[in-house]
């Protein structure tokens, strides 16, 4: 039987230059008194913490400060995390910081309030895909990133070192209780990290507004078990479409000229905006595809960032597969990717085949943003070569979370086809 209902999982935002400052007072008023903390290294002494921490020192709340959250988290990081929450016994979390920081808070907030195998909540069929069993603890989540839009989801993603691909947890409970969404945040980013997050906000919302129409889903055994990835629908489809709109107009501007704040306020709400429809509709195969491709990286360091280690930035790893998806998905919804094109500027009105047309034009409007960010040319110019194709393919064959929502399947041979396309964007 099929699926006859959409359930919207609302998110709490507060928008607007200077909220940060307010987190003090929005845990006093839920009554918490102590909370942990949660950023990254690289995040530590800049502005956005230390703003967090003296709002949190007016008010009298009692915290302590993890700052050892992982850029691109995996199993080991996410495990040292719940670690620390498991000890303090907090009655709460701050996540400040990217997605990165956001999906760490989540399941360390699970984990250190229903402690379980560590696979017992990843999704199937990677790990057991069981339920959370009840609401966690407050979560406030505040993005230093115009990418993710974790603080609208209840998505927390993170490598699986022995499976070399991501995976994660997804359930509505995880969702932050709260996303301050603060553009002066932003202003610290690095540039690739600007380009490679907003390219990100771009494909969730062409991913959600393509995805397969809820519809035409398993209908579940209960409420209990509708997925928070439903599939394309009314409600989702307006978040989606009004972000794609935004990032096309705006996303540009917002990484070449940083001193836009104009720029800067349009991309961070579009993320939060593409969050919300993709945290209700679900992605498909450019997130699906990706996960191997950050899992199985080798040598490459993007310019810009001070790492020690190999890491493709998430938002890198999704858009350089998109144009080679949305080329193979095309010809399943023509209308739908037609009208992405339109509102990233592309004219329509001569397109006399849409099911053989649709799929390349959105593609090659993604290519001319591709272009314009200096992204890699494509999954070769980050080390890939047909000789890795099939490990990536075997990486995405697991991940139905997304890809079961694509608008076309995909067996193993067109996951190899649209790989080996995706090995090079342009000419």
């Amino acid at each position: 039987m099929k699926e006859y209902a959409v359930q919207m999982s609302s998110s709490n935002l507060r928008f607007g230059a200077g909220v940060t400052r307010e987190v003090g007072m929005d845990l006093k008023d839920i009554g918490l008194d102590r909370v942990l903390v949660m950023t990254d290294a690289n995040l530590k002494e800049l502005p956005p913490v230390q703003t967090v921490l003296e709002s949190l020192e007016s008010e009298g709340i009692t915290y302590d400060l993890y700052s050892g959250v992982k850029v691109e988290p995996t199993d080991i990081s996410v495990k040292e995390a719940v670690a620390v929450a498991v000890e303090g016994n907090y009655g709460g979390f701050v996540a400040v910081g990217g997605g990165s920081v956001m999906d760490t808070a989540k399941a360390a907030n699970l984990y250190s309030t229903y402690p379980d195998d560590f696979y017992a909540y990843i999704n199937a069929p990677i790990g057991q895909g069981k339920p959370v069993p009840g609401p966690v603890k407050p979560l406030i989540a505040i993005p230093t990133t115009a990418g993710t839009g974790s603080e609208t989801t209840g998505t927390s993603i993170m490598d699986l070192t022995e499976h070399h691909a991501k995976s994660g947890i997804s359930h509505r409970f995880l969702k932050p209780i709260l996303g301050l969404v603060d553009p002066d945040n932003t202003r610290t980013m690095p540039t690739v990290i600007a380009a490679s997050s907003g390219l990100d906000v771009l494909c969730h919302a062409l991913e959600s507004y393509t995805a397969i129409p809820f519809y035409q889903r398993p209908r579940p055994a209960g409420p209990r078990y509708r997925p928070a990835y439903q599939g394309s629908n009314p409600i989702s489809d307006m978040w989606a479409l009004k972000a794609v709109e935004l990032t096309s107009k705006y996303l540009v501007k917002a990484v070449t000229h940083p001193e836009d704040d104009e720029a800067r306020n349009q991309m961070i709400l579009a993320s939060s905006m593409a969050g919300m429809g993709f945290g209700n509709a679900g992605v498909h195969y450019c997130h699906g595809m990706s996960y191997p491709v950050s899992g199985m990286i080798k040598t490459y360091r993007p310019e810009g960032l001070n790492l020690d280690h190999p890491i493709v930035p998430h938002g890198m790893s999704v858009v350089l597969n998109a144009p080679a998806v949305f080329r193979f998905t095309g010809p399943a919804c023509p209308e739908r990717h037609l009208q992405l094109a339109r509102i990233m500027g592309a004219d329509i009105s001569k397109i006399k085949d849409p099911e053989a047309e649709a799929g390349e034009l959105l593609a090659s409007l993604i290519v001319d943003l591709m272009k314009q960010l200096n992204m890699p040319n494509g999954l070769s110019a980050i080390g890939y070569g047909e000789e890795d194709i099939p490990g990536l393919v075997r990486g995405t064959l697991p991940q139905h979370r997304v890809t079961k929502l694509s608008p076309r399947p995909a067996d193993a041979n067109d996951l190899e086809a649209m790989f080996k396309d995706a090995l090079k964007a342009w000419e």
